[in-house]
Formats: C-alpha cells, structure tokens, sequence
C-alpha cells in the first residue's frame, strides 16, 4: 500500500511542475523530452544489471517498453491540444475515465474477482472523476473533435492494459528500473521526432530553462512509474484495484492541492466529486 501512496504523492508533484510550467513559460515538449532523458537514465544508472543498455535490446520485453513510451508522449500532446480545442475538464475526463479499459482488461486476462463493492466502487470513480474534473455539469464542445476525445480515452486505456500485461507475464521484480528506463526511451525518441521539424522550420527555439524544468520533471516522473509498478507487482491488490485507486488518490490529492496552494475555486460538484472518490477508494480496496 505504500508504494501506491507514493506513487500517488510522487505523480502530484508532478502535477504541480506542469502548473509551474504554464506561470514560468516553460516549453512542455522541451521539457518533456528532456525529463524522459532523465527518468530514463536514473532508471539506467539505478538497475542492478550489467551493460543495462544491451540488457534492454536483447529483452524479451524491449518492444512493450518502446511502445508504452511512444503512447505515454503522444497522449500526453493530445490532452494538450485536447485542452486547447474541446477544453481543460473533456481532456481530463476522456483522460481518467480511460481506467475502466485496464479494470475490464485485468478481469479478462488475469481473472481478477469480481465482486459487487468493488464494481460500485468503480461505478462511483466514474461519476468522482466526471464531477471533479468540471466546472459545471454539462460538457459541450463541438462534435468534429469527438475523434481527438476518443483517442485522448482509447490511447490511454491501451497504455495502461500494455503496462499491466507486461508487468503480469514478462517483467520480474527486480528488472522494473531497467523496464521503466526503456518506456522513457520509446517516449524520448519519439519525442525527438515529433519536435525536430519544428526546429527546422524554426518554429521552436531551443531555452536553457527548458532543460533545468525538465531535469526537475524527470526524477518524479520515474519514481511515480516504479512505484506503480511496484504496487502492482506486490500483489497486494489486483490490477483492477490498483488503476482505480491510483487515479482517485491522484485526482483528490491534486484537487486539493490546486485548491490549497494555487488557491483554484472548487464547485459544490467538485467537492461531491472528492467525496464520492474517497468511497470509491474504500469499496474498491475491501471489495
């Protein structure tokens, strides 16, 4: 359970960096491959293995870890042009309602119970995110975007159910670091492709800034990964126990986060919204 805790603390840490970002005029995609450099390294440096970089080429699970990390940065550029098109609330809940992908996958591939207080629980997930993750209590935006929405939930869901399977059947205990460290190279080179046209059209102008932000991103960023995959691999709770309560505790923890610190106003729904995940938490953990 403490390594649910604190990948929860870490991923909030993490939040607020992309808030800091927005005051400081960092440039996420500069940022982000930058910190992918670090969580990869850290993950390098940190593995009990010999020659590390050839351990991961001559894995058997080498192509998971490349392919998570291709998602992990591609979903995370739509949610921002998601942000900017359909808006900031749709983003996030395409985003987090993506959960229930990887809880329908475990149920299937793993045989995980299936109980009526645990599918309450997610039943009440499902309606916390929607209401702390809104302002009001309609979502309009206009339809020629529903495809980028569905990519938003879809990508990640196919993410997550990747990560899980890799972790059930191929990945050991003892090789999570040297995992996790080739998911942030798949993410760090496709990244490098995404923003090298930019450079040569000139449309992005490289910033020193943008590097400390980035080394400062990297380090959580890696530790919110490992503990995640270790809770999953304690077997302290099924999969489809740990991804639901992963994303309640990361959206409490970061609503009243943003309303402590950043002094961000919350709705009554909001509230409402925190409430019902923190019942969705306990049905699911003793479900």
């Amino acid at each position: 359970m403490l390594d649910l805790i604190l990948g929860i603390l870490f991923f909030n840490v993490i939040l607020i960096l992309f808030k800091l970002f927005e005051k400081y005029k960092v440039d996420n995609l500069q940022a982000i491959i930058v910190n992918y450099i670090v969580a990869s390294s850290l993950g390098i440096i940190t593995a009990d293995v010999d020659e590390p970089v050839n351990y991961i080429l001559h894995s058997d699970w080498v192509y998971f870890g490349l392919i998570i990390g291709f998602f992990f940065i591609v979903v995370f550029n739509l949610l921002a042009t998601g942000a900017q098109k359909v808006g900031i609330a749709i983003s996030t809940v395409a985003n987090k309602m993506s959960v229930i992908i990887p809880v329908i996958f475990a149920f299937i591939a793993f045989g995980d119970t299936v109980s009526f207080l645990k599918i309450t629980g997610i039943i009440l997930a499902l309606a916390g995110v929607y209401l702390t993750s809104t302002t009001g209590l309609k979502l309009n935006f206009d339809k020629k975007y529903l495809w980028l929405i569905l990519i938003i939930f879809v990508g990640q869901g196919i993410a997550d159910c990747i990560f899980n399977y890799a972790q059930h059947f191929y990945v050991d205990g003892n090789e999570a670091k040297i995992f996790i460290s080739s998911m942030f190279m798949g993410a760090c080179t496709t990244g490098l492709i995404m923003v090298t046209p930019k450079y040569i059209r000139k449309e992005s102008k490289f910033e020193f800034k943008n590097v400390l932000w980035g080394i400062g991103l990297g380090v959580p960023n890696f530790l919110t990964v490992y503990y995640f995959f270790r809770s999953l691999e304690s077997g302290f709770m099924e999969s489809s126990q740990v991804y639901p309560i992963l994303n309640m505790g990361v959206i409490v923890l970061s609503a009243l986060t943003g309303w402590l610190i950043f002094k961000e106003k919350m709705a009554l729904a909001n509230w409402l919204g925190i409430v019902l995940s923190i019942f969705a938490i306990a049905a699911i953990t003793f479900g």
